[in-house]
């Protein structure tokens, strides 16, 4: 072969020429054969409350007013069964008073909005439904609770420097500013605090005064230079007066060290009509003109769970704020097995709030270890799977990620694990910093924390292994 030879490109035959045909082939292909299928297929609408006998007749002032949807918002079975009428099936009914009775954690709070995302011809396969009118039915019968469950399995209160004001990372708090929401969730990771009492729980309170309470928290800041982020929740901001909200949150930027402030609710999915009315965004535009005199970053977080959750009222509230100059809108959803933890429902989920709500897709917390959550609740493994398995269909920066909380640690994403015994379900971490109560602990950088996978969904070995243990305790 001579030099010419040797330089020659390969022959045209191994590289496919362009061309239309061979193009819409490939696209075609491509598309078919891809795991979830872009662009979204649901419809983006307001459903037609008319359709739920409880809500019949009202007009869309009143389906948008947040009067109206409170007035209206659904507070125990009895009022489940009136709005819904022959929708209800008599089982499902009782699998929820039954779960009343013996499992929840949570008593039943749904706002009108809420109850009009569910699928009202298959509410016991609903998502919704799954996760806010919880049913006896839907828990596991073999291990409903993991021996290692608890009411405060985070352990916020425990790190409480004033009540309410919970200081786990160094730079970061959590004022919980009130004890209650427009709505309760079954798996709240806060039901020790949050809401009504239930068969199974009896509520903690705050004790301080709310005022009190509340210049406690600003106290601590302004000596406490090291902190620059709060996270503004509860309970939800939602259930708090503007000018309550309004006053504190100011007061929060006149601190100097304070750079970020997050306001966290629910209520802006599952009420956007409070977040519309007059008052709420005078009172918001004011703190996002101050937040930019002073160089603050104000964001809001909101909780979202599934696509059904997202209507246009969402997107509306959504624009407002975005319009105002709030940094950003982001969710923070919860890996609920039945109701989000497949490849097709996370990204249906992550599209829909990044396409028409106008929300940007931020974090999937793994389901928190309170009594009676297995039945929710994914291993470690699932959830690295998940995370896996949506990498490269959303933008970089849209793309959520899935974080396991793990007690006395915090937020960690799930391939950060040290050690993992998938036997037995146990998971080992390791952390960076000390939290508030281990400001003293020498060994506290070099332990390593446990967190535990649900038991039905580990092997016959391990499950043994676990009713041993119960045996012994």
């Amino acid at each position: 072969m001579d030099s010419k030879s040797a330089l020659k490109p390969a022959a045209a035959s191994a590289v496919p020429a362009p061309g239309p045909v061979l193009r819409g082939a490939t696209e075609v292909a491509t598309a078919a054969s891809q795991p979830f299928r872009y662009p979204l297929e649901r419809p983006f609408e307001e459903p037609d409350w008319n359709r739920i006998p409880g809500f019949r007749g009202a007009s869309r002032s009143d389906w948008e007013s947040a009067l109206w949807q409170r007035k209206h918002t659904l507070k125990n079975l009895k009022e489940v069964k009136a709005a819904l009428g022959a929708l209800l099936p008599d089982s499902l009914a009782e699998s929820i008073e039954r779960d009343q009775r013996e499992r929840a954690t949570m008593s039943i709070l749904v706002t009108p909005q809420m109850v009009n995302t569910m699928d009202l011809e298959d509410l016991w396969s609903d998502p919704v439904r799954r996760y806010m009118l919880p049913a006896f039915a839907d828990r596991r019968t073999d291990w409903p609770n993991h021996p290692r469950a608890s009411r405060d399995s985070l352990h916020e209160a425990e790190m409480w420097v004033v009540e309410g004001l919970t200081h786990r990372y160094p730079t970061k708090v959590l004022a919980e500013v009130l004890s209650t929401c427009p709505q309760y969730c079954g798996h709240c990771t806060r039901m020790d605090l949050v809401g009504n009492d239930t068969a199974q729980v009896d509520k903690k309170r705050f004790v301080v005064p709310q005022q009190t309470r509340y210049q406690q928290i600003l106290d601590y800041l302004k000596r406490t230079p090291g902190v620059r982020d709060v996270v503004v929740s509860g309970g939800d901001v939602a259930n708090l007066p503007i000018g309550t909200l309004e006053a504190f949150v100011s007061a929060l930027m006149d601190i100097p060290n304070i750079r970020d402030i997050r306001l966290a609710t629910k209520g802006f999915m599952a009420i956007p009509q409070h977040f519309l009315q007059d008052s709420v965004l005078a009172g918001l535009d004011r703190l996002a003109k101050k937040a930019r005199t002073q160089g603050v970053q104000l964001a809001l977080h909101t909780h979202v769970n599934s696509a059904r959750q997202l209507t246009p009222l969402v997107t509306r509230a959504a624009d407002a704020l975005l319009a105002m100059g709030f940094r950003d809108i982001r969710n923070q959803g919860v890996l609920l097995r039945g109701v989000n933890a497949t490849v097709k429902d996370l990204l249906e989920l992550c599209f829909t709030l990044q396409d028409r709500a106008h929300i940007l897709p931020y974090y999937f917390y793994m389901c928190d270890m309170i009594p009676n959550s297995e039945h929710w609740r994914v291993s470690v493994a699932e959830a690295q799977k998940l995370q896996h398995d949506i990498m490269g269909y959303l933008p970089g920066f849209a793309t959520p990620r899935i974080v396991c909380d793990v007690p006395f640690v915090g937020k960690r994403w799930v391939h950060q694990v040290s050690e993992y015994d998938r036997d037995r379900g146990i998971s080992y971490w390791t952390k960076n910093y000390r939290t508030g109560i281990e400001l003293e602990d020498p060994n506290a950088l070099a332990r390593r924390y446990e967190y535990y996978d649900p038991i039905y969904a580990l092997p016959e070995s391990g499950q043994a292994w676990w009713r041993e243990q119960a045996a012994a305790s």
